[in-house]
């Protein structure tokens, strides 16, 4: 008689446990999802940044916007955006500046600024 009061018992515990389980799976989950917008609304911002930045990074400081440009669109990129073709643009056109840069420090023979003109 034990035995049926043992697993009457066993089955009333594990109905309780059940129900208390449901709402703190469904606060983890909720905080899962709550948790990826918020990554891929980062990797959105990083995408726009990186084509902020690699626009004027093609006539102005490219040495320095070209490669922050570089990086925060591979950055989106890996963190898997939603405005992947901004991510790409950014990333083209931080290695348009660095072309234009390593061109032009070609042409000039190395002289970046010549200020004695």
């Amino acid at each position: 008689m034990s035995t049926v009061t043992d697993r009457i018992a066993t089955g009333r515990l594990a109905i309780g446990r059940q129900n208390i389980d449901r709402p703190e799976r469904q606060a983890q989950q909720t905080a899962r999802q709550a948790t990826g917008r918020q990554g891929t609304a980062e990797a959105d911002n990083l995408a726009v940044a990186s084509f902020l930045l690699g626009l004027p990074g093609l006539l102005l400081f490219n040495i320095v916007l070209g490669p922050i440009a570089i990086t925060l669109a591979t950055l989106a990129l890996v963190r898997g955006t939603n405005r992947r073709g901004r991510a790409v643009l950014g990333l083209t056109l931080g290695i348009a500046s660095l072309a234009i840069l390593a061109v032009t420090t070609a042409t000039s023979h190395g002289v970046l600024i010549d200020i004695s003109s």
